[in-house]
């Protein structure tokens, strides 16, 4: 009878908790969701609510309803997890909607505030998108803009977006997908220090990626046929391509982005497409000084001398046993057979001795082992131990010497090797095994036989001998190249993703290409720049940095502004070198040299400047600096704009070259680490001089003194009237009365004929010269925060020229016949 009895009680327990538990369609304004309610999707495919990740912390997040497996498809709060009990989601009428903690802190906010509705309501779509509407229908927010490492079906990613890898707690990790500055859908490993490619393989041309760069949409979507297709062409097609199946992209936390298809029988996810087959090939899989093996399935391993750091989580890597310092300590190298350790490479050597590669790294303190190629005599010395892997090809020649300190001991069961036919790695009683290992998604059930391995090695050893001959002849076709390609200088981490979008040229080449470097264009403050025909009959501009220490720092700048960037007003580079001391990049051949040359040229020039050319070249360049400034994924920075950087092609159109002394920032300016003053004197903005905070806007000082050069055909040094008149003043007293002019000429513009360059006899057009005027007064500003933006220059710019190419006006420059000027120098 009691037992009669607690079976009831338990009975009425369930029912009421069940019923507790509130499923809801639509979340009304004023009202909130806590761990008792939740929000279903139409179709019941969906759940929205507060997500256990232990018995007592919760996120509010999406996932899918009544499956053997529920995913995460969406978190608000992933990195701040709240107590469940008390915790709630409150929807106001203007739309916000915020996540309270049991003591009523704000955790997380979808930041709307409309005042545009008085009734807003939250409702989750089957499509798995949680959406806050106005009254009138219009969505105020949704969960599909700001994704967390799922993209469902019908859900775009963009360049403001991106998906991060998280883990089983939904921790983020380090991992995401996103697309890159060249406008490519990219995996990225974001590290501490550096964040680098991993795919498409950063080693590939832009062609062999089969992608399109730098369009002007950003956008990925996958279809509900399981098609995914991006903006720059990358495409891939789930196994299982139709419709009717439910899908989702997820970026896994070992960092391999795979589609998971939910089967409709046994209601459990499988895998239909993944980046990696092969996981060991993501970089960073293991950590610094981790070693990836198959064993046969995807293993952690430390390589010899080190040892892991978090037996919970062996993606930390391994740390040294006894680290490596530079004061004359006796050190060893220890081998490891077909084992490599992706980029951080201090240098490449082709074509060299294993004495000479040791040597190297001996005398390099940075440098932690190398890579050598028996075969073809390659060496790579690396300066971190990152994505280290076992390589499957078991006829590779490549080994890993790891540079250790003497008294360490190693023995040859600490040497990590893939064992694909073998059993899996574990712990043995009767020996010293110093090698963790860590297990990944793709793992194997313990109950599938190792026969389907012993399929599938030996399908690939009967296709092997059918390559063999392709390998061969391919190898003496890359031999041959690599007599012309010496290598790239990869001085920083990340630098080869860099590297990679440019065509590279030997010393050779460049000698040949430019006659010993006989035709010289021009000199900068970091190299000279001489004119060359390539082999394809292309004449570029190849620009030769002096300075070796100067050069690198310049080149790396240049690179890295440059790999970024493409607009019509700058100029384009086809391809740099970087052999032994030479720092060379090549670049366009631009028709008619840069602007000084011909804007301050003698009266009779033939090549004089009309006031049409002159307008446009204003235009241009602003338009350029625009583009730097605010359409760049990265703030880009000129910090020298004078007209010896701006180049004109055929037409006479502007064309911004050298990007040496340009920075790129962080666009809340949190990035400030110029060091010294950079620019040219009469161009500088205050901001050098008073050590401020450097923005876009010294771009726009510099921008300004063009304009006046533009305006008078003379260099801003030569309006100074005596020898106690410094350019800075001179300039301040030019924008002075300038500025006094036009607030005070009302529809008087008589005294503009004075100001321009007199070579022109007058022929202007009036609007134009005087909004030319009013812009670089307004550019001129000493505070820095009164003087406009370059997106405002190009739109009034733009606006004059439009109301003078109106078919009533059309032609209509003014020949301005003008009486004595007001305004003297």
């Amino acid at each position: 009878m009691v037992a009669s009895s607690a079976s009831l009680l338990l009975l009425f327990t369930l029912i009421h908790l069940l019923l507790c538990i509130s499923a809801q369609d639509f979340l009304k304004p004023g009202s909130s969701l806590s761990v008792q309610d939740v929000l279903h999707s139409p179709d019941g495919t969906f759940t929205c609510g507060f997500y256990k990740i232990s018995p007592n912390a919760s996120t509010f997040s999406i996932w899918f309803s009544n499956l053997t497996e529920n995913p995460v498809v969406w978190s608000a709060n992933p990195l701040h997890p709240v107590y469940t009990w008390g915790s709630k989601v409150e929807l106001k009428f203007d739309g916000g909607m915020f996540l309270k903690d049991y003591a009523g802190q704000i955790v997380w906010a979808n930041n709307v505030s409309s005042s545009d509705t008085q009734y807003a309501q939250a409702q989750l779509l089957d499509t798995g998108n949680l959406v806050v509407k106005g009254e009138s229908g219009n969505t105020l927010w949704q969960s599909f803009d700001s994704p967390t490492d799922t993209l469902l079906p019908t859900q775009s990613i963009t360049a403001a977006t991106k998906l991060v890898s998280t883990n089983r707690l939904l921790v983020p990790g380090h991992y995401s997908f996103r697309f890159d500055d060249q406008y490519l859908l990219s995996l990225f490993d974001d590290e501490k220090n550096i964040s680098f490619i991993y795919w498409p393989n950063p080693s590939m041309t832009i062609w062999a990626k089969l992608r399109s760069p730098f369009n002007s949409s950003t956008n990925g979507v996958l279809d509900s046929w399981g098609h995914f297709l991006g903006s720059d062409n990358a495409t891939f097609i789930a196994a299982d391509w139709g419709p009717g199946t439910v899908r989702r992209l997820t970026l896994d936390y070992d960092g391999n982005l795979r589609l998971y298809s939910l089967d409709k029988v046994d209601r459990t996810w499988s895998v239909t497409w993944m980046a990696f087959p092969q996981l060991c090939k993501v970089r960073g899989l293991c950590g610094q000084n981790g070693i990836c093996v198959y064993t046969p399935v995807p293993a952690c391993a430390c390589a010899p001398g080190y040892e892991i750091i978090d037996p919970s989580d062996r993606s930390k890597g391994c740390s040294p046993k006894v680290n490596l310092s530079c004061d004359g300590q006796k050190v060893k190298f220890v081998a490891l057979r077909n084992t490599d350790f992706l980029g951080y490479d201090l240098s490449v050597y082709r074509f060299v001795p294993l004495g000479f590669c040791k040597n190297i790294c001996l005398n390099d303190c940075r440098c932690k082992g190398f890579a050598y190629w028996e075969g073809t005599g390659d060496c790579y010395p690396k300066s971190v131990l990152l994505g280290g892997v076992t390589l499957s090809n078991f006829g590779s020649t490549g080994t890993m010497y790891l540079k250790l300190p003497e008294g360490v001991n190693v023995s040859r069961s600490s040497f990590p090797h893939s064992q694909p036919l073998g059993p899996k790695y574990g712990p043995n009683c009767n020996t010293t095994n110093n090698i963790s290992i860590a297990d990944f998604l793709d793992t194997l059930n313990s109950g599938q036989s190792i026969s389907k391995f012993l399929y599938f090695y030996g399908f690939l050893s009967a296709i092997f001998l059918a390559e063999v001959l392709f390998v061969i002849l391919g190898w003496f076709i890359l031999r041959r190249e690599a007599k012309q390609l010496r290598g790239v200088w990869p001085d920083e981490a990340g630098y080869e993703m860099i590297a990679n979008h440019f065509r590279r040229y030997t010393y050779r080449e460049l000698v040949l290409a430019t006659r010993k470097f006989k035709d010289g264009l021009g000199r900068g403050a970091s190299g000279v720049v001489y004119k060359g025909v390539l082999k394809d009959n292309r004449v570029v501009a190849v620009k030769k940095l002096v300075d070796v220490n100067e050069g690198e720092e310049e080149f790396q700048h240049e690179l890295s502004v440059i790999s970024r960037i493409y607009h019509t007003n700058l100029v384009r580079v086809w391809g740099f070198c970087s052999d032994g001391p030479h720092r060379i990049l090549v670049s366009e051949f631009v028709e008619n040299g840069s602007l000084d040359k011909i804007l301050f040229g003698s009266e009779g020039s033939q090549n004089l400047l009309g006031w049409k050319q002159r307008f446009n070249i204003a235009l241009g360049v602003a338009k350029g600096l625009a583009y730097l400034h605010h359409e760049c994924s990265e703030w880009v920075i000129h910090c020298d704009m004078k007209p010896e950087n701006i180049l004109l092609g055929e037409n006479m159109e502007p064309k911004i070259a050298d990007f040496g002394l340009a920075k790129l920032l962080n666009r809340d300016g949190s990035n400030i680490d110029i060091s010294r003053i950079r620019g040219t004197r009469g161009y500088l903005a205050p901001e050098w001089v008073y050590s401020l905070p450097i923005t876009a806007k010294v771009d726009v000082y510099s921008f300004g003194v063009v304009l006046l050069e533009l305006l008078k055909g003379v260099r801003v040094s030569e309006l100074e009237k005596n020898d106690d008149e410094d350019v800075k003043m001179a300039l301040g007293r030019v924008i002075r009365l300038c500025s006094e002019q036009l607030k005070s000429d009302g529809d008087d513009e008589f005294w503009i004929a004075d100001f321009i360059d007199t070579r022109l006899n007058g022929q202007f057009n009036s609007a134009q010269a005087r909004m030319v005027m009013e812009l670089a007064v307004s550019c001129l500003e000493e505070d820095r925060v009164r003087r406009p933006t370059m997106e405002y220059v190009v739109q009034k710019l733009v606006s004059v020229d439009e109301i003078s190419s109106t078919p009533a006006i059309e032609g209509s420059e003014e020949l301005d016949s003008t009486g004595p000027s007001s305004l003297s120098y």
